[in-house]
């Protein structure tokens, strides 16, 4: 790896997997905007995915040309999802999003931070065999948080517990390593398109 992959900048999209209203992601992609902007290697990008039209009958073998957002996936070095674990698995809109979408995840990795009941650690271990279809290859480390709701304050805001932080800057680093490593192999003719 060349040291430019190692010291230069990361664009980094954030997607927002819930829906719902109201919903936990809010203070929690709060929390995760907070941190992460505070990393000076990295150039963030949120995407919510409540705020984003992806109509499923729309949706084209091999991706949707029209989508909304394809172009600011494929400007992303590789991609954190902000997860939800729904009766022991993933969001319908988390799904949605990858399958309207081909060559944006293809040669980029991906991360997780999963929240539920368990962490949404179901939600992440199932998300994980769906991306390398895609090409798309998934870090090791995660950042995991049981019951959110309990880590709110009195104004609402996420207040991370012990270890949350250095979870996500241990996944952070990882995310940038393969970032950096793919980045270097990733052309368009390696997935078909060009």
């Amino acid at each position: 790896m060349t040291e430019n992959n190692l010291t230069g900048r990361v664009r980094i999209a954030v997607v927002i997997g819930s829906v719902r209203k109201p919903r936990l992601a809010d203070p929690l992609a709060a929390w995760l905007e907070h941190e992460l902007t505070e990393i000076d290697w990295l150039d963030l990008d949120l995407i919510d995915l409540a705020a984003v039209s992806l109509p499923m009958q729309d949706l084209q073998p091999g991706g949707g040309a029209a989508s909304p957002i394809a172009g600011r996936l494929a400007d992303a070095d590789g991609f954190v999802f902000l997860v939800p674990e729904y009766n022991h698995s993933f969001p319908a809109p988390v799904k949605n999003v990858i399958d309207w979408h081909f060559v944006e995840w293809a040669y980029k990795p991906v991360a997780f931070v999963g929240y539920g009941a368990s962490g949404g650690i179901r939600a992440v271990e199932q998300l994980r065999t769906v991306f390398p279809e895609l090409r798309a290859t998934t870090v090791r480390e995660s950042v995991l948080i049981p019951m959110a709701w309990e880590h709110l304050d009195a104004t609402g805001r996420f207040v991370p517990p012990p270890g949350t932080v250095q979870a996500l800057h241990a996944m952070m680093t990882e995310l940038r390593t393969w970032a950096g490593a793919l980045r270097s192999i990733r052309v368009p003719d390696l997935v078909g398109r060009t």
